[in-house]
């Protein structure tokens, strides 16, 4: 059970909304567009694009993957069991806070090895997976395991995980509008098994 809170409930949830969204407010302000515009190329010139991350990460990166499904792109979450082999010609997409979590940096190293292209989106520029991708993009957000107060004042790794959603969306919205299709044939990709 949860304390009795000092103000009203509905103050403090205002409190919480407005915390979140300026901490996103000063993430984008820190965003290096030039490092954000240099992953559509990337995405672009793939045969097949295969996504990653772990927990609340893995499922921004599977949402990434979803969207990016829905404007016509070959996509794939590593760890699916119709996953298939990454090779010469495929994107490896890894979302990880810390840059450093095994099975991530693991994934990027069989990717080079294969031939594939690694982006990595991180907050670690120092990181052993911003070394292994061809491109970094960092975004200016607390690692789950240092509460960095000045960065986040968010619980672990939220205010990251939140930020991968946000930027992979800017991504996809970027190129929906450079493709050219309408929300109409876009549906059409949707799944109809629900």
């Amino acid at each position: 059970m949860i304390n009795t809170p000092t103000i009203p409930l509905n103050e403090a949830l205002d409190e919480a909304v407005n915390l979140v969204y300026e901490e996103h407010l000063k993430m984008r302000d820190g965003l290096d567009y030039n490092q954000l515009a240099a992953v559509i190329p990337h995405l672009d010139a793939s045969k097949r694009i295969f996504l990653m991350g772990m927990g609340r990460s893995g499922l921004m990166m599977q949402a990434a993957a979803m969207r990016l499904m829905h404007l016509g792109y070959e996509t794939y979450v590593v760890g699916e069991t119709t996953t298939p082999a990454i090779g010469k010609g495929d994107l490896l997409l890894a979302g990880s806070g810390s840059g450093s979590t095994t099975s991530i940096v693991n994934a990027a190293k069989t990717a080079k090895q294969e031939g594939a292209v690694v982006v990595a989106i991180t907050t670690n520029p120092d990181s052993l997976l911003a070394d292994l991708a061809d491109q970094v993009l960092l975004i200016p957000a607390a690692q789950k395991n240092k509460q960095e107060a000045a960065i986040s004042k968010q619980y672990a790794g939220s205010l990251f995980e939140q930020s991968l959603l946000l930027v992979t969306d800017a991504l996809i919205q970027v190129l929906w509008q450079a493709g050219g299709k309408s929300a109409d044939e876009l549906w059409k990709r949707h799944s109809n098994l629900e």
